[in-house]
């Protein structure tokens, strides 16, 4: 588990907008503090001294969640099958 950042706001679309602390990868699962899954990173915007990650929420009151630290759950590295 890594910390992203803290959720600032919703967006009129109600999306899930992060102040990340450092550049997520697109398609990671965003989890509060309590493991439970927040939905999935689907866009990155803004400078990259200063990223925002934009979340669409899985679940029914993200609102609830405003102001509130969310991690990345790290997926494991996928095993590359070898030919024999």
């Amino acid at each position: 588990m890594q910390r992203l950042g803290k959720l600032t706001n919703i967006s009129p679309s109600g999306n899930v907008i992060v102040k990340a602390e450092a550049p997520p990868k697109i398609g990671s699962e965003v989890v509060d503090e309590n493991l439970n899954v927040i939905g999935k990173i689907f866009d990155i915007i803004g400078p990259v001294s200063a990223p925002y990650a934009v979340i669409k929420p899985t679940v029914r009151e993200p609102a609830s969640l405003v102001n509130k630290p969310v991690y990345l759950l790290l997926s494991k590295p996928q095993r590359s099958k070898r030919k024999k």
